[in-house]
């Protein structure tokens, strides 16, 4: 038997779940930049200062953590407890990157609007979704007794 909230959908995955498999897919590539890139995007993206290669590997396991949320949460919607942790990636994410812009000026604000608009878009659309039945379950169904 499959794993995952949209197994048992007639429909297939729901458009959040593929919206968060793309974003978990984005996510990876960022973590290898960070990790592998000599000139990655990584580095490009803190382009205020110059990087140290801890704080780009360290940069780049976080964002491997969030991407790892991204995917388990897709094919386990219906999980609270994975849900919230997902949502809250995005969260500590747009906190992280402002406070690196606004406080300590090792990002510019242009380099942080892709990150914006991806986490923004992920986090509306999860609190949309937060309470809405879109053809898959957000809790355990509860047993019913047969007469």
């Amino acid at each position: 038997m499959a794993v995952g909230a949209w197994a048992n959908s007639k429909r297939g995955m729901p458009a959040l779940g593929w919206w968060l498999i793309a974003v978990g897919t984005f996510r990876s590539a960022f973590t290898s930049s960070c990790l592998f890139g000599a000139a990655s995007l990584c580095s490009l993206t803190m382009s205020g200062t110059h990087m140290a290669d801890v704080h780009g590997r360290t940069v780049g396991v976080w964002t491997l953590l969030s991407s790892t949320l991204c995917f388990l949460c897709a094919f386990n919607l219906r999980s609270k407890p994975l849900y919230v942790a997902t949502f809250l990636s995005f969260l500590y994410a747009i906190a992280y990157l402002a406070m690196e812009c606004l406080l300590y000026h090792t990002i510019r604000f242009a380099n942080l609007i892709p990150f914006i608009f991806v986490a923004g878009i992920s986090m509306v659309w999860m609190l949309l979704q937060w309470n809405s039945d879109g053809g898959y379950e957000h809790g355990p169904r509860e047993a019913t007794k047969q007469p």
